[in-house]
């Protein structure tokens, strides 16, 4: 039952095979023996958990059979979650108690989910090894002398270690993608927009984007069903009609073609993915994935993103920009840390503020609060966004070919914890294949599709045109039937 998808294991919940209570019962026993190794979570609450299980065999006993009804998640601490503690990884919010829940939260508790705790997270979701939280680094399953990725890192090894069966997690830069790369599991990364941010504690508002983590591509959506949909809250939030994710799954399950159930299906390669600086494990792990989805009927398309390797210089002007202004909110005045000493008002300010953040989140408002200064705003931010939108460009033609396009969520697998702290620039590269995604705003999402020489997973990128996710996680889906990837499991993890 540990390695059952969220799918299987709402069958299992509606023909009485187990209960929510025994299913929370045996993950909280889970967590308690394997988190101190992985240190994946950050806060339980097995109290309100269980409460939440028996009201899930309550609803299931009276007729609600909703898919995720039942089923145990847990939700990375950026997002606010009313009565618990919501830290973002940083000592500047270490006791905070969200007083009110964040829209994907509702969603999720509405649909019947059953809240087991919070994850471990790089802070502030600044980082690709969730190795800056002030609650140290969460650790890989896999290989516990190697980071999970980030900034979602502690969700992602949460799953990958079976201690839950999906997690929310938010994507910056990739910080769903590479770490379900790094993990071994599937991360997904809807529409800017598609989830509203009411209540995700900001990093860079118009790159934040909640998403979910889950075993298989249609748990993911499965996930993604309950989590989206307009809230007036959000100025960004997109109001459009409700729309189910598992749709195209449910109607190949209804029309089966078990010979190429993608024909028709023309995937993008671009030749700015493949040139050249990958691991070599990581581009035999690609072919051999590439040619799975011809098997299954697709057709290859090569095409050429020209400005997408401008995306890292473009994120890291204006992700460090929104930074710097979302995180003046935290001064030691209203929430939030507070220096013990100091002499005036300024001096409390700035000693709270040296005191509570960690060195990536302090580099990040520098530079963020520098190309935003009189002088440097049109030579730096203005021209950032100007590349931003040519890098958009780019693949509103490529979109014009292809109806997906594919490659490595990242170019090596993880690596070693403290290998990286030391190289800033060698740790922004690890999102040099996700970050474009965020720039756009359009969908992608992370799948399985193979193992380094060292046993360390590899995931393949599956990117899609805007509000294409029903479509890209069939694709996802399809791989999946085809395939065990998604199905391995960390050493010793079934015990």
């Amino acid at each position: 039952m540990l390695s059952a998808s969220i799918a299987e294991l709402a069958r299992l919940l509606a023909g009485r095979s187990v209960s929510s209570v025994e299913l929370t019962t045996g993950l909280l026993d889970r967590i308690a023996r394997i988190n101190p190794a992985l240190n994946a979570f950050v806060t339980l609450d097995a109290e309100r958990a269980l409460a939440a299980a028996r009201a899930a065999d309550a609803r299931r006993a009276s007729g609600d059979a909703g898919p995720l009804v039942g089923i145990p998640i847990a939700h990375k601490d950026v997002l606010m979650t009313a009565g618990l503690r919501t830290t973002c990884g940083s000592r500047m919010l270490a006791d905070f108690i969200a007083p009110y829940d964040a829209h994907v939260v509702t969603g999720l508790k509405q649909a019947g989910t059953v809240l087991v705790g919070k994850t471990n997270m790089d802070e502030f979701a600044m980082g690709s090894s969730t190795e800056t939280s002030h609650f140290g680094p969460a650790r890989n399953p896999w290989d516990v002398r190697c980071v999970p990725g980030g900034s979602s890192g502690g969700s992602a090894a949460a799953v990958a270690a079976r201690l839950v069966a999906g997690a929310t997690g938010t994507d910056t830069g990739g910080s769903i993608r590479q770490p379900a790369s790094f993990s071994g599991i599937t991360g997904l990364k809807p529409t800017y927009g598609i989830c509203s941010r009411y209540g995700l504690v900001a990093f860079a508002s118009s790159l934040d984007q909640a998403g979910a983590f889950a075993q298989t591509a249609e748990d993911c959506a499965l996930l993604l069903n309950a989590m989206a949909g307009h809230d007036p809250r959000d100025a960004t939030s997109l109001e459009r009609p409700r729309e189910d994710y598992t749709r195209l799954i449910a109607a190949g399950r209804a029309a089966p073609d078990a010979t190429q159930p993608l024909a028709g299906l023309r995937i993008g390669l671009p030749r700015e993915y493949f040139g050249g600086g990958n691991d070599p494990d990581v581009d035999a792990a690609l072919a051999g994935a590439i040619d799975e989805f011809r098997t299954l009927g697709a057709a290859t398309v090569d095409i050429a993103l020209p400005n997408v390797n401008l995306a890292i210089p473009v994120y890291y002007v204006i992700a460090p920009a929104e930074a710097s202004s979302n995180l003046s909110r935290f001064d030691g005045v209203r929430y939030g840390h507070r220096a013990a000493k100091y002499g005036d008002l300024a001096d409390m300010y700035k000693k709270s503020r040296a005191e509570g953040f960690g060195a990536e989140v302090k580099r990040r408002i520098l530079i963020g609060t520098y190309v935003l200064s009189h002088g440097y705003y049109d030579a730096y931010y203005l021209k950032a966004q100007q590349v931003r939108r040519l890098i958009a460009d780019d693949f509103r033609r490529a979109y014009e070919r292809c109806d997906v396009i594919m490659g490595p969520t990242a170019p090596s697998t993880a690596f070693r914890i403290g290998a990286k702290t030391g190289d800033p620039v060698q740790m922004y590269l690890n999102d040099i294949y996700t970050v474009a995604a965020n720039l756009t705003g359009a969908p992608a999402m992370s799948i399985p599709c193979g193992f380094d020489r060292n046993g360390l997973p590899i995931g393949l990128q599956i990117q899609g045109n805007y509000f294409a996710e029903a479509a890209m996680v069939n694709v996802a889906h399809r791989f999946q039937q085809a395939t065990d990837w998604h199905r391995r499991v960390p050493p010793g993890v079934t015990t």
